[in-house]
């Protein structure tokens, strides 16, 4: 289209330089007016014919063929202006098609890499769902269609194609547009005020403020924990969960009204995100988490794959076995999939809010989203190292975990630009033939031979093979490995498996080959 413009302006240029060196030509070398058979003669039909223009005498009348010259030159003139015009017109609408061409490309481009970049939407107050978002968008994007007026058909023909470019990038720009989601951070806080600290790297590293509002969702009531948090002015949108009463429980879970206080502010919480502020996805971080310098980039990459995959439920921030010396610190981008449920900073859909609100349980709502009935075989995306670490020793839990294991994790220090990558692989279908592959492939090896190490060369990978619950929890306590289990799934495993460096060398701790399915009573 662009080759068949170009040809047809430089055509039209070169009839323009033709056209007036045979005009040039043709009046300098005119012969003189003169009567008919006298050394001359005038065009026929023309007033000079026959001798008109001479005065008497036979004298040439110089100011009338001046004038006459004149009038002929403006009639000339006139036409080439047209023929102008018309070149003009052709030179702008090859640039404009040039520039459509180009915008589609770039457009295209960006489409494959995974960053769009559109101009962002305050979501807050309450903000329209996402379809009404896309409507304002197209009107905003709306330009006028601008065609040649020409009887010829080849002009109407390239017309009708340079709109049809234009109404086809327009529509491209649209679902450019639709995919710059907001993503809500939600900060569950009630009386710490050190939630300070988590809003502080919160907001330090914060790339948009209207692509990720921060709504901090106090419980408890606590009037100075209020005050830090109403500090932050417009940098944050604070709302407080209205009931504060105590929840009726059985008498040998009185120790636990925590609990059922913190699941009861989940789902208060949940429905403001959701419902009242109407938004399509939301990550939810603990009062008590610091984030690390790609935790927005982390989410904003992992956003569609958790969209397009209905295998997988969430994604987190967060590597239950990630302590210094058990993960590859050259290995930052490294992202798996895993069966168990990690939490601590995790993005969720509305279409699964939908699907366990109607069923949220009244506590213990972590341990609740392990049990088969709710996972349903799904699985959710954590890195290999950490992007939150818990800084909240003391709480409702009481401490547990936090002194052996908690505070060790690694927290990511490394940008990794996650939206320019390929995380295709993650999908459950590439993942599971690669990881399955890779696992069953590596040499079978003793605990002993790890630990001796002598008689293994290089950094692994290495698989030891656990057949029982049994065997899983002394095989992980002596590779310093989490070695609980909820609803039969290990920390961080997937598959049964579980990834982790030690002393140096990559190790899965795996079943056999062939496994199916998690046990329950291993739990």
């Amino acid at each position: 289209m662009v080759r068949k413009k170009g040809s047809l302006i430089l055509c039209s240029a070169f009839l323009f330089v033709a056209w007036n060196a045979l005009l040039l030509l043709y009046l300098w070398g005119r012969p003189p007016i003169g009567r008919h058979g006298e050394g001359g003669g005038a065009e026929p039909g023309g007033k000079e014919e026959w001798g008109v223009g001479r005065e008497k005498g036979g004298q040439i009348n110089l100011a009338g063929e001046v004038i006459r010259l004149a009038e002929e030159v403006e009639i000339q003139l006139e036409t080439q202006k047209k023929l102008l015009k018309q070149i003009e017109s052709h030179r702008a609408e090859w640039a404009r098609q040039k520039d459509v061409g180009k915008r589609e490309t770039d457009n295209t481009k960006v489409v494959k890499d995974g960053v769009v970049h559109q101009p962002p939407k305050p979501p807050l107050p309450p903000i329209d769902n996402a379809d009404n978002r896309d409507q304002s968008e197209v009107k905003h994007t709306q330009k006028p269609v601008h065609t040649v007026a020409s009887d010829s058909k080849l002009e109407q023909h390239e017309a009708i194609e340079i709109k049809e470019e234009i109404v086809k990038n327009k529509i491209l720009g649209t679902s450019l547009a639709s995919t710059e989601v907001v993503i809500p951070i939600l900060v569950i806080a009630c009386d710490r005020v050190t939630v300070k600290r988590s809003l502080d790297r919160l907001i330090q590293y914060r790339p948009s403020p209207e692509l990720y509002p921060i709504i901090v969702s106090q419980d408890c009531g606590h009037a100075e924990t209020a005050r830090v948090i109403s500090s932050y002015g417009d940098q944050v949108t604070h709302i407080s969960q209205p009931d504060l009463s105590d929840i009726r429980v059985r008498p040998e879970h009185r120790k636990f009204q925590g609990y059922y206080k913190i699941a009861r502010h989940y789902r208060w919480a949940l429905n403001q995100v959701f419902n009242t502020f109407s938004q399509s996805t939301v990550v939810i971080v603990e009062d008590d988490l610091e984030v690390a310098p790609d935790f927005f980039e982390y989410f904003r990459a992992l956003y569609p794959i958790l969209r397009s995959d209905p295998t997988l439920w969430c994604v987190s921030a967060w590597n239950d076995n990630g302590r210094d010396a058990l993960v590859d610190p050259s290995k930052a981008e490294l992202l798996y999939r895993t069966d168990f449920f990690p939490g601590l900073g995790w993005m969720l859909l509305r279409e699964m809010w939908d699907e366990l609100e109607v069923k949220w349980p009244l506590a213990f709502w972590d341990d609740w989203m392990r049990h088969p009935e709710q996972r349903k075989d799904r699985s959710c995306i954590r890195p290999e190292i950490s992007r939150t670490i818990t800084f909240g020793r003391k709480g409702v839990s009481l401490g547990q975990f936090f002194d052996q294991y908690l505070r060790y994790i690694k927290l990511n220090t490394e940008f990794v630009p996650f939206t320019k990558q390929d995380l295709s692989y993650l999908l459950k279908e590439k993942y599971d033939e690669k990881f399955i592959k890779e696992v069953y492939s590596a040499p079978l090896v003793k605990i002993e031979d790890l630990q001796q190490g002598g008689s293994l060369k290089g950094s692994g990978p290495y698989r030891v093979q656990y057949s029982s619950r049994d065997s899983f929890k002394v095989f992980a306590r002596n590779l310093g490995v989490m070695d609980d289990l909820k609803s039969g799934v290990p920390r961080t495993g997937y598959r049964g498996i579980v990834s982790f460096l030690y002393r140096g060398r990559r190790v899965f701790l795996a079943p056999p080959e062939g496994w199916t399915h998690y046990d329950i009573s291993w739990s």
